[in-house]
């Protein structure tokens, strides 16, 4: 795990817009589908969102439902592409919802069996925390554009806790999180901000 920078770094992640296998439940990791309408205009209300914020850096996981969300929230021509920031890998998993899985693996969790021929939670664990590295050697504010589950571990690792541990953290389409410290602890000080109270 990175080591603490004395909290003078901080990690705002965003999670791409809406896609359809997103909205139908599909892992969806390599596949490369495209915003919906409705995940579009998502990312375009996260302009006004993130508006003001002096961010150092912008990164973005090389996959088009990231990228486009980066750059309809205009963070487009600043993005670093950060090859860290891509999906989980769900292998032959890939385009399964969780139920279609459960019918053969009963109790079925990716974030305690993984993925068939994927990742593993070790594997995405440490590309996680090569970019929390990437983050704390920054000076200031860092946002980055990636995916759900990717996104949820770096959430976990983030305030030290094993990879598994992000099956706690809840993560909407084209949500804010934000990861900073209390004091010199590393601490969730924002979490899957949708703009909207969890029952709207």
């Amino acid at each position: 795990m990175a080591e603490s920078s004395g909290g003078n770094t901080e990690l705002w992640l965003v999670r791409h817009g809406e896609t359809e296998w997103s909205a139908s439940g599909r892992h969806t990791s390599r596949t490369d589908v495209p915003l919906t309408e409705r995940g579009r205009a998502a990312a375009v209300a996260l302009k006004e969102r993130l508006a003001g914020i002096p961010f150092a850096r912008v990164l973005t996981s090389p996959l088009a439902r990231a990228r486009d969300t980066c750059a309809l929230a205009g963070f487009g021509d600043r993005a670093e592409v950060v090859d860290d920031l891509r999906e989980w890998d769900y292998g032959t998993d890939e385009g399964l919802t969780t139920a279609t899985i459960r019918e053969e693996r009963p109790g079925w969790s990716i974030w305690t069996e993984g993925p068939r021929g994927g990742e593993s939670a070790a594997e995405v664990g440490a590309r996680a925390d090569r970019v929390i590295a990437l983050v704390r050697s920054s000076e200031g504010p860092v946002i980055a554009f990636s995916h759900g589950h990717l996104s949820r571990v770096l959430g976990a690792r983030w305030i030290e806790l094993p990879v598994a541990e992000g099956a706690h953290l809840r993560l909407d389409t084209a949500a804010i999180s934000m990861l900073g410290w209390e004091r010199e602890t590393p601490a969730l000080q924002l979490w899957n901000d949708t703009g909207r109270l969890p029952r709207d």
